[in-house]
This record gives C-alpha cells, sequence and structure tokens, in this order.
C-alpha cells in the first residue's frame, strides 16, 4: 500500500512540474520575399544563426553580388558567404547573431578559412558588437569587422535604394593594427606562473 501512495504521490509530482513549466513559444520563420521589410528588430529575433546567414545571402543576392553563395551549415571551415566584391576580390563572410559580444573565435574561424576559400578579403558580421581580444585580432590579421552599427547602416540604405552605399560598407578596408609589426618590444603577454617555474 505504501508503494501505492508513493508511486501516486510521484506521478502527481511529475503532472505539476510538467505544468508549471513555461510554455516554450516557437518564432515564426521569416519570409525573405521582402527583404525591405527585414530591419535590426528582425534579425534580433531570429531563430539561430542559419536564418541570419539566409538573410545576408539575400541581401548579397539583391546588391548585385551575383556569383554570392551561402556555404554548408556544417563543416564550412570557417565561413559563411562567399562572394566576389566590385573590384574583383574573393571575400569570406562569417556571420555571428548574438545577444552578446562575438569573442576572438569568430576572427579565428574567418582568418583560417581564407585560403580554404582562396579568398582574399575576411569579413566577420554581426548584430551584436566585439569584444577587445576580437578586435586586436583583427587588427594584426586585417579582418574586418562589421557590427551592429554597420548592418543598421547596410540595412537603412540598402531600405532606401542606395545600394552603392551598402556595398562600400560590406567592402570597406578593415582596420589594421601595425603597433605589433612596427614596435618590436610591444609587450606581450606571458604567462607568469610558467615563467617561474624556469
Amino acid at each position: 500500500m505504501i508503494y501505492v501512495l508513493f508511486l501516486v504521490a510521484v506521478i502527481i509530482a511529475i503532472i505539476l512540474f510538467i505544468k508549471s513549466r513555461p510554455k516554450v513559444t516557437t518564432r515564426t520563420k521569416f519570409s525573405y520575399d521582402d527583404l525591405k521589410s527585414i530591419g535590426i528588430e528582425q534579425i534580433d529575433m531570429m531563430e539561430d544563426g542559419s536564418e541570419f546567414e539566409i538573410y545576408l545571402y539575400r541581401l548579397l543576392k539583391e546588391l548585385g553580388y551575383t556569383d554570392a553563395y551561402k556555404t554548408i551549415d556544417s563543416g564550412d571551415f570557417g565561413a559563411d558567404l562567399v562572394f566576389t566584391d566590385r573590384s574583383g576580390t574573393r571575400t569570406i563572410i562569417q556571420a555571428k547573431r548574438y545577444s552578446s559580444p562575438v569573442g576572438i573565435d569568430a576572427v579565428q574561424q574567418v582568418y583560417t578559412a581564407r585560403n580554404y576559400y582562396q579568398a582574399k578579403k575576411a569579413v566577420v558580421i554581426t548584430n551584436s558588437f566585439y569584444t577587445d581580444s576580437a578586435e586586436t585580432l583583427a587588427g594584426v590579421n586585417a579582418v574586418l569587422l562589421l557590427d551592429r552599427n554597420d548592418l543598421i547602416s547596410i540595412i537603412n540604405h540598402f531600405k532606401s535604394g542606395i545600394y552603392e552605399k551598402s556595398k562600400s560598407i560590406i567592402e570597406k578596408e578593415p582596420r589594421i593594427i601595425y603597433e605589433f609589426w612596427d614596435n618590436p618590444d610591444m609587450s606581450i603577454k606571458k604567462d607568469a606562473k610558467a615563467e617561474k617555474l624556469l
């Protein structure tokens, strides 16, 4: 009898637990038929990074990058999109739809993907911002970082029909940090514990 009461109590507890859990709302899939109806707010609400990649792919096509293509979702070697810019430079993009700052992983991924895709230029684009480490690594490796403000400008120019301004942002030159090359005494952070072991 005690086992039956225990079993009933467990079943009631499970039912109460299931009923008390917050309901998961599914986000609606975006229609890419009218890209001009998608703004930064819609990008922030996208279900995952692949929706952002598809949006950027469609945007590149609408801007006139006719050879643009989206890479496969898994095993993309660090590039989500590949296209040739107006000057004939093959460019790769790593897209990051984040709610927090993008770190150095994105820079490392797109930089190493450059040779795989035989690209001359590497870009990371996000709806967020970048950590200081990501900014530094991108600066010494000539990786263009396009942040939330850049993305908003690209979208606004696109919506206004000023495609050339959108392209100019996408194709701008990266910020390059030369001080690492020009200053041989540049301080590199070292592991103090390891140094003490010597």
